[in-house]
């Protein structure tokens, strides 16, 4: 059982440094488009909200 912790953890190390990691920059980048982006969705859903909204309200 030992044996097989240890091999786990020793391929959990060689996959490790066969990962590409992004660079700074493409990271900034990343995250800019993640923000702009949920920000987005966050404005459509939002009018999507108060048009229900309203419909609700001109229904009842």
């Amino acid at each position: 059982m030992k044996d097989k912790i240890i091999k786990f953890f020793e391929d959990v190390v060689k996959e490790m440094k066969k990962v590409t990691w992004p660079t700074k920059d493409e990271l900034v980048e990343s995250t800019k488009i993640v923000i702009v982006v949920c920000l987005a969705l966050s404005a459509f859903t939002w009018v999507i909200d108060m048009v229900i909204n309203q419909v609700v309200k001109g229904i009842f």
